[in-house]
């Protein structure tokens, strides 16, 4: 998928339909003289329905469809003939596509599941025909209930991608390149910060078959949770991972403050994010020699709070044994 084509934001006007009218009709039929009300009920109105689907990957098909409209009920006829219902509307979206109310910014629901339904906004219910109101000192009621109108929304779908890794590092650490040689994904690359601006989703193939989602999510700067460079656009994509990768290149200054500063980040955002497993892979280590290596190994060993390996991406040095080990954590 390319990245221009990865819509992870979306707002949307829906409404539902108005309930169809009850009927106030009379029964007129040759030799029965006082037939009586026979007014039939009034249909309800459409639903606006939010369908999750695991086919899809983005909001891209929302990103130009503004109004969402269900269709109105009809209203009720003689013989006690119920209204037709509203036709509802169903909006499609990709799993963990989460549903805000835009004026109060209140999470309406989540979809989590293929094929779970939610209603946004609910039909208006159809009225009552005349024959409802019938009683022994009023039997020809000349009057029936008027439908419920609609109701009207505006609302916000967000996507929080579903992954079991998340790559999480500075700008320009190589999350784009690790993610093109770990799986059949292409993202885009270059030697500059903020190559990336949207999230890359890419499948990692193991062994005997299995699979597991890899998310590349741009990269992060100090100040992201206060809304930074791209600040929390991004940020919310690493809540639905399992396991974060941290990805440092060896070159830098200092790694274990880069890593505190990461880790800083998330905390800010959502104090959540600490709860989940972690695991911090050393990128570009083919510009070490082996006695750099070995000085690097003894430094990380004392400073680093939790188990790391050194990778490089383009030499494709230790990505078996990454896999290996983003596996077994994914399943212990």
């Amino acid at each position: 998928m390319t990245e221009g084509n990865f819509v992870d934001y979306v707002k949307m006007h829906v409404a539902s339909g108005n309930g169809g009218k009850g009927s106030m009709h009379l029964h007129r039929e040759k030799f029965v003289a006082k037939g009586g009300p026979d007014g039939g009920d009034g249909g309800r109105g459409g639903h606006v329905i939010v369908k999750g689907n695991e086919n899809l990957w983005t909001l891209l098909h929302l990103k130009f469809q503004k109004h969402v409209k269900a269709g109105h009920g009809e209203h009720g006829s003689a013989s006690r003939s119920t209204g037709a219902d509203g036709e509802d509307v169903y909006i499609e979206v990709p799993l963990g596509t989460v549903v805000k109310d835009s004026e109060t910014d209140e999470v309406l629901f989540e979809i989590t599941e293929h094929n779970e339904e939610k209603i946004v906004v609910e039909g208006g219910k159809g009225g009552l025909g005349n024959w409802h109101f019938k009683t022994s000192t009023n039997q020809t009621p000349r009057y029936a209930q008027p439908g419920l109108p609609k109701t009207e929304k505006d609302i916000l779908m967000e996507l929080k991608v579903l992954a079991d890794v998340g790559l999480v590092g500075f700008p320009n650490a190589g999350k784009s390149t690790l993610l093109s040689v770990i799986t059949s994904a292409k993202p885009k690359i270059a030697d500059y910060e903020f190559t990336t601006l949207k999230p890359n989703l890419g499948i990692v193939e193991y062994r005997d078959f299995q699979t597991f989602v890899m998310a590349d999510i741009p990269g992060i700067i100090e100040g992201a949770a206060e809304g930074k460079g791209l600040g929390h656009y991004f940020l919310r994509h690493i809540e639905r991972n399992s396991i974060l990768l941290f990805l440092i290149p060896a070159d830098a200054k200092d790694i274990s403050k880069q890593y505190e500063i990461l880790l800083d980040e998330l905390r800010r955002y959502n104090p959540e994010m600490l709860d989940k497993e972690r695991f911090i892979a050393i990128s570009k280590c083919d510009m070490l020699d082996a006695e750099l290596k070995a000085e690097l190994k003894a430094e990380l060993d004392k400073t680093l709070p939790i188990d790391y390996m050194l990778i490089s991406s383009v030499a494709q040095q230790g990505i078996t044994e990454l896999k290996d080990r983003l596996w077994k954590m994914l399943n212990d």
